[in-house]
């Protein structure tokens, strides 16, 4: 069993195996070479895409700073989806930060799974309800935990990443400076 297909069992609970076949042979394993795009703003999002290997980031560039939304490792799902569902233009582009292995599914591709898995509306639901509740989970943590208690939560659940990821990135996506994230790690080092 692929990654991506432990994933949709695990993820969706019970996923009989030929709606699981059909879901997933609509997936291509693509490859995305370190510093390529997967997406850029403006540009509509076209695809969502599942990281079987690799670290890819989620980002916009403002006026005065670059704001890191997401890291995408593996075992996640990738895309920007509102503009993927809305068809609007993306306000985040997504770059590979070393050579990741994704499994791609094109949007229209994406829309075929309606009428190849009877239940694929319910589970649907249940990817967008959890997309949902990841988001409302950081959203907690940023209004109720300090930068020093964000900053450990994230180090427990994502240690590897402090030595993958430059730390400007992770710094960003807990919403702190470099510089607090810089005197907080001091801390924890001593």
């Amino acid at each position: 069993m692929t990654e991506l297909e432990q994933y949709i069992k695990s993820y969706f609970g019970v996923v009989d195996n030929d709606d699981l076949q059909n879901i997933v042979s609509l997936f291509k394993l693509t490859t995305i070479k370190k510093g390529d795009f997967l997406l850029k703003t403006g540009n509509r999002c076209e695809k969502l895409s599942f990281v079987q290997s690799g670290l890819l980031r989620m980002f916009v560039i403002t006026e005065d700073k670059e704001v890191t939304q997401w890291i995408s490792t593996k075992g996640y799902f990738t895309t920007d989806l509102s503009s993927l569902v809305f068809e609007t233009p993306s306000r985040w582009t997504i770059q590979a930060l070393v050579d990741s292995n994704l499994y791609t599914i094109t949007k229209d591709d994406y829309k075929k799974i309606g009428s190849l898995v009877p239940k694929w509306h319910e589970l649907e639901k249940l990817f967008i309800v959890r997309c949902f509740t990841i988001l409302e989970d950081r959203i907690f943590s940023h209004l109720s935990m300090t930068a020093e208690e964000r900053y450990h939560f994230f180090f427990e659940n994502n240690r590897e990443l402090f030595n993958q990821v430059p730390l400007q990135f992770i710094a960003s996506m807990l919403g702190m400076t470099p510089e607090t994230f810089s005197r907080i790690r001091k801390k924890q080092i001593l």
